[in-house]
Order: structure tokens, then sequence, then C-alpha cells
């Protein structure tokens, strides 16, 4: 097997090499006029010309750095004019040229050709770019570290991205958003949200609720992350994403503006999911189009939403279980999130239940009609009987429709509730059920009551009366004891104590004698 050549040595390092070994041995008083000769015959120079070597080395900081060549430097007025217009390179040397011509006392202007390698030296490929096209021209040229990836929930990344695609959704056209939280560990899609309009705090909570947990369709992927790296939107900023964020213990990382390089994980999976999902959509956007702008199908059959949430929620299984990446050893994420012995802080859907929703800020009372909010009622089955009691609501944001509803001071959950004008026929007769339970089992205790309250009696013809009704006395005791009573001894006041029994010495009351027939004898 031939090997490909090696390239020749570079002649300026060699130099550089054995000046700074002839500069180590004068440090050390070592003669080195033969071994200047011999290197001035190494490279077919003359010994005055490795002393000038020496002396540019000790100029430099003991570093051998070769002049080159004369170059022409440009202005600060030529880089200007240059600017001005827009990295037109010829165009700003016509102008310079001109103004040169007109004003002898301004720098002379070289040719064109020179003046060009000048821009190309004093400028690289980034900058000319940035002058033409602006600075996300000029980022595409950037050199960009990669992250380290950490170990499993270290830290996610979430992104909007408009989908490059054209729906039908109830006979409009739109172009669906997509919301996502993604694992920079190993590239895995721990939970998202589809919605046919422009994305808000509420497609982030549903997104955040699907990718904590772990027994959702997009599983093993889930649990607390440690944190979250999000760009400058307010919808992420918002205070009900940061108060899911406390809650979870989650630091929320807030990335500067325009910064697509600091997440790159989730902007990989943007990039991948239009190229490989979006561009074989009929309604594709970015599909290439006939000379003018005009698309080549211009009446395709576009997807209905529905189809087009089934095809992405495909594709994230394809990307979680069957795609492999060549940075996790050629595994698939779900294979490098299995692999992973990092723990897994896990929560469930009760625990998130109230905090991914907007708190309303007072209790509300139930009244007759349910609980008024926004000149909106709202009720439910299990409110019968509740009239008069607090409650704090929930909701999710733009879904009007629903709320849920928490007790105010320990908040325990007690159920969601209905706009009433929207409530289903099912709810309403399940409420007209729950009015009738609660007015029998009333009357059935106040039967029982009035029952137990009569008492029976014997019939006799002489004599006391006797209950029939009698009980033992166990029976008693044990009727006492389930109605919550208790010993009256218990409940006897602490100032009624027995008295002491008197000892010798003490003078006592004498008790009385018992009247008799002879005590006025005896007084006589």
């Amino acid at each position: 097997m031939k090997h490909p050549p090696q390239p020749p040595p570079d002649p300026t390092q060699l130099r550089a090499l054995a000046v700074r070994l002839l500069l180590e041995d004068a440090v050390e008083h070592t003669p080195t006029s033969g071994r200047i000769t011999a290197l001035a015959h190494a490279h077919d120079v003359t010994p005055r010309t490795v002393r000038r070597w020496i002396d540019n080395a000790r100029a430099n900081g003991g570093t051998y750095t070769p002049a080159g060549r004369p170059h022409f430097e440009l202005t600060e007025h030529m880089l200007d004019v240059v600017a001005r217009w827009h990295g037109n390179v010829t165009r700003a040397h016509l102008e310079l040229k001109a103004e040169a011509k007109n004003d002898p006392k301004l720098p002379k202007v070289p040719a064109r050709a020179t003046f060009h390698r000048a821009v190309h030296r004093q400028l690289n490929r980034g900058q000319l770019a940035g002058l033409r096209k602006g600075e996300a021209a000029r980022r595409r040229f950037d050199v960009f570290g990669k992250r380290e990836r950490h170990h499993r929930n270290y830290a996610w990344e979430t992104d909007h991205v408009e989908a490059s695609v054209k729906v039908l959704i109830d006979g409009h056209i739109r172009k669906p958003w997509i919301t996502w939280f993604v694992d920079c560990a190993n590239d895995g899609i721990c939970g998202l949200s589809i919605t046919p309009q422009t994305p808000s705090r509420e497609s982030i909570l549903v997104a955040l609720r699907d990718a904590l947990l772990t027994t959702s369709e997009h599983g093993p992927f889930g649990g607390r992350p440690q944190r979250v790296r999000v760009d400058g939107g307010k919808d992420f900023l918002c205070k009900t994403v940061g108060e899911a964020m406390d809650l979870l213990g989650t630091e929320l990382i807030v990335l500067p503006p325009r910064r697509p390089d600091l997440k790159p994980t989730v902007e990989a999976i943007n990039g991948a999911v239009k190229k490989t999902l979006f561009a074989d959509m009929p309604g594709y956007t970015e599909a290439p189009t006939r000379p003018g702008g005009k698309p080549i199908d211009p009446n395709p059959e576009l997807l209905h939403f529905e189809v087009f949430v089934a095809l992405l929620l495909n594709w994230v299984r394809e990307w979680n279980t069957e795609h492999t990446i060549k940075d996790l050893d050629g595994k698939t994420p779900a294979q490098a999130w299995a692999a992973d012995p990092t723990p897994i802080r896990t929560v469930t859907a009760k625990d998130i239940h109230a905090f991914t929703l907007e708190r309303l800020g007072k209790p509300l009372t139930i009244t007759s009609k349910g609980v008024c909010w926004r000149n909106r009622d709202y009720f439910a089955p299990w409110m019968v009987g509740k009239g008069g009691e607090k409650v704090h609501l929930r909701y999710m944001p733009h879904h009007d429709h629903n709320v849920e509803l928490y007790e105010p001071t320990t908040g325990q959950y007690l159920g969601s509730a209905v706009m009433a004008n929207q409530a289903p026929p099912a709810v309403r007769r399940e409420l007209d059920r729950a009015r009738r339970r609660q007015a029998d089992e009333l009357r059935r205790r106040q039967e029982k009551a009035e029952k137990s309250r009569k008492a029976r009696y014997a019939a006799v013809n002489k004599g006391p009366t006797q209950r029939l009704d009698a009980i033992t006395e166990d029976q008693a005791i044990q009727q006492l004891r389930d109605l919550g009573g208790a010993d009256l001894s218990t409940q006897a006041l602490p100032s009624f104590l027995p008295l002491p029994a008197p000892t010798d010495g003490w003078a006592v009351p004498r008790s009385r004698p018992a009247h008799s027939d002879h005590s006025d004898e005896d007084d006589q």
C-alpha cells in the first residue's frame, strides 16, 4: 500500500529551530562559530546571513520571525469606502482612484489587483460576507467549539420552529408551529407540542408537561432536567414558565437573541426535520420554483392538520429509536439514554398537574351558577352541595372552555369545571344526577334520624310503660362510642377535686345528731 507523499519541510520552521538552539548554546557560553558555519552551509547562505537571523530572533523575544515582503496596507478611509459600497471592492477602488486624482494630498491608490489583494488580506471571508449580506451571512464563516454532552438530563434545549409545510385546518391554509424539548446528552426529543397558529406559553407548558413524563409516548426520555436553555422570547420568559422551572428546581438559562450557536442541539433537529420530513410533503414552501418564482405545482393536495401531526409523531419516534448519530458512537438516542447510568429524577402526572397551569390571584366563591371568571360561569357535578366555599382557579392559557379548581388553603385538587354555555349534554345530565343523589342522601338521613328519634312503647292496661327498643348496657356504651361520647369523669373541671382525708390533730365538725322524741328533754 502506497502512502501519500509527505510535504517538504518548511524552511522557515527549520531556521527558527536552529536559531533557538544557537541562542540556548550562547546562554551557556558554548562556542557557536562552528555551528554558525555549519548552519550557513546547510541552508546555502553565508554566516553573515545566519547572524542576521540570530539578531532577528533576539529582537522578537527569542523567536525567529522573518519580515516577509512589504505589502500595501489599506487606510481606515479606504476600509470605510469598501464598507459603504457593501463589499464591492472594484467600485470602492474606482471611487478612491477618482478622489486621489482630484486631491493630490491623498495617498496614492495602487492598481486594482494590488487593491483586491490588500482587501482580502485585511478583511477575512466572514467580514466581507457581512459587508455584502449582513450578520447572518458573516456567521456562516464562524467557528464554534463543540459543547460537552455531559449526562442525561444535565441540560435541555427548547425552541419554536415553523414547519415549512402548508396544511389544511377547518378549510383554512396554515403553517404549523412545533415546540420541543431536546436532551443535549443524546439528542433525544423528550416532548413536543404542535399548534396550527403562532405558539405561546400554552405551547411551552404542553410540551414541558410531555417532556417531564417518562410514561408518555416519547419515553423513556423525561424526568427533571438540571437546566433548560431558552432564547430571549417573551413567551419563554413569562411568569408561568418561570414558576414551573422554579418548582422543578431547574435553572432557566436565557441565551442572547439571534445566537443559534448557543443551542446547537435543537437547531440541528430543526434542520433535520426540514430536510428529512417536510421536504417530502406536499405544500413544502422551500421547494424549487419556476422562473419568476411560480411553484412547479400551483395546486398541491395539502395534508390535513391531523395527518401532519401523525406523520410528525412517527418521525419523532424514528428519530429517537432508529436514527443513529455518529457522535454517539453509532447509537440511537434511545440506546444512548439507556446506557447512561445517571439517576432520573422522575415526576408523576399528579405532581405536575398544577404548576404547568396559570393561577388566578384571588380565591373565587362557588355560587348557585358555579364559579364566575371573566364574566363566564363554570360548573361541574362535584360542586353540588359546596355553594359558598372558596376555591383557587388554574387554567391553561387560551383554553377558556375548561378550568381546574383547588382548595385555597391546602392546595388539594378538587376537580375540573367546564364553561356553562359549552358544557356537553353528558355533563349536564351528570350534574342533574349529582343533584338528585344529594337530595336522596339528605332524605335518607332525615328519615333515619326521625326513625331513631321516635320511642316505641308496649301497650299496657296497668303499671308503668315499657320501651320496646330497650338495649343492653354494652350496646349503649358501644353506641356512645360510635357517636363520639366520652366518660363524664374525663370532662370534669379541674377545680372539682376530692378533698384529702383529715389527719390527727385537725378539728373536724361534729355531725348533727339524729332528731328524736327526747331531744327537748335533754335540752332542758
